[in-house]
């Protein structure tokens, strides 16, 4: 497996903090979905809180939570965090922590057990994340869920990884 590493930028656009590019919520924590005219201030930011507790929630940009338009799968348990930006469908991004690069020729090797490789946080209860692809900056992985709600894009302020 081979990933194309793009750095984090230390300029972040200004965008809108009122903004709300998010048309759909899914989220897997509670059982619960959120339409366009449901997604408030409040929720966002009860959303923006669980992030350092511990949350597993989709947000889409299209109204019928398809993927469409894209969007941001988040995972965190309070201490490993997961985000991964689907585009359009057609390209797949995820948060990368560069402290474990090393282990990303490991994924070849499929041991799911292997905790050096391995987070302990999984998608819906699918395979589990590896190292290389969660963080553990929940302050960074909050910006960039923030700025995905306000923007509909990637948050340039933490690396991202794509696969080849």
């Amino acid at each position: 497996m081979k990933f194309e590493i793009i750095p984090k930028s230390d300029i972040i656009p200004s965008y809108d903090p009122n903004a709300v590019a998010v048309k759909y919520i899914e989220d897997n924590s509670h059982g619960e979905q959120y339409e366009e005219d449901e997604i408030t201030p409040d929720l966002i930011s009860k959303i923006l809180h669980e992030v350092p507790e511990g949350i597993e929630i989709i947000l889409y940009l299209d109204p019928d939570g398809e993927g469409r338009c894209g969007c941001l799968e988040v995972v965190s348990d309070g201490d490993w965090l997961s985000l991964c930006y689907d585009y359009n469908e057609t390209e797949t991004y995820f948060c990368y922590n560069s402290e474990f690069a090393d282990t990303v020729a490991q994924l070849e090797e499929v041991d799911l057990r292997d905790e050096n490789v391995y987070s302990p946080i999984d998608y819906d209860g699918q395979i589990p994340v590896p190292k290389c692809q969660a963080i553990t900056d929940m302050d960074a992985g909050v910006k960039a869920i923030e700025y995905f709600i306000r923007t509909g894009m990637r948050y340039p302020g933490i690396d991202w990884g794509y696969c080849l």
